[in-house]
């Protein structure tokens, strides 16, 4: 009898592994082949799931931003009050900020190495962004959009932050700590949100 392949669920247990494959060497760095080899399967294998390096790049991010609302949402408290589901976000990214540090550089890295073909699959990432808005605004439950992509813009500032901090052989005793950083904005939020209701 022919062994049953589950080909959906094959193709995002090598999606998984490219996390760590793409982290190690670099979008621009690592070719088919590596991948393939890293992978532990033929590199014919790799191009019946994927027709090219960056369409495994997309397909990850695609697969990393689900599977991070979904855990995020899954372990999200149901607070009543504006402030409680703010720090809940800044927990939840705290909680994983080095995971967002490593996630930001391959981004960073593939973005400089896709720049000379910009429209690539570009549009799959803008709907990685726009799905993660929508879900946030839902959780959120803030009356304008535009305090949504405020907050998204700030984890992601906050991110590159760490980055700089880590990347420094001197501390930077001057900067805020993230969770004094994420009480900032959250008061903000919270300000703007109380004078435009």
């Amino acid at each position: 009898m022919p062994k049953i392949v589950d080909h959906d669920r094959y193709r995002k247990e090598l999606l998984k592994g490219c996390l760590d494959l793409f982290a190690a060497r670099g979008y621009g760095s690592i070719t088919m082949r590596q991948i393939a080899k890293g992978l532990g399967v033929s590199t014919g294998t790799l191009y019946h799931y994927f027709p090219s390096k960056e369409s495994i790049f997309i397909q990850l991010v695609q697969e990393l931003c689900e599977q991070d609302i979904y855990n995020f949402l899954a372990q999200a408290p149901e607070v009543d009050d504006l402030e409680g589901r703010l720090q809940a976000i800044m927990d939840f990214v705290l909680q994983h900020r080095q995971y967002y540090h490593q996630q930001l550089l391959l981004w960073m890295d593939f973005s400089q190495q896709t720049r000379p073909n910009p429209d690539s699959d570009i549009q799959a990432l803008r709907e990685v962004w726009q799905r993660t808005r929508e879900l946030l605004a839902g959780y959120l439950q803030l009356s304008k959009p535009e305090l949504v992509d405020f907050v998204m813009v700030f984890i992601d500032g906050l991110v590159l932050q760490y980055i700089y901090d880590h990347g420094c052989d001197v501390a930077i005793t001057e900067t805020p700590s993230f969770e004094q950083q994420s009480q900032l904005m959250i008061q903000m939020v919270m300000h703007h949100e109380q004078n435009c209701s």
